[in-house]
């Protein structure tokens, strides 16, 4: 039997509502989510790795500075 926190489950069920789907499969489609995420690849200073996406631009100090250079 699965049992849900009560926040948990009020959650699902707007999501449902929201989806137009049942509860139930809201749920299955959250845990099948949850299980397919990846993992961190590791840890640097304490701080989890994360893997980036095939084809994602690399960041560099460069594109870091000129970000943070346009925040109003």
């Amino acid at each position: 039997m699965f049992d849900a926190q009560k926040g948990g489950l009020l959650a699902a069920k707007a999501m449902a509502q929201q989806q137009d789907r049942s509860v139930g499969e809201v749920i299955s489609d959250l845990v099948r989510r949850s299980l397919r995420r990846p993992q961190a690849d590791g840890e640097r200073n304490g701080i989890p790795l994360l893997s980036s996406r095939s084809g994602s631009p690399m960041v560099d100090l460069e594109t870091v500075n000129t970000l943070r250079d346009e925040l109003p």
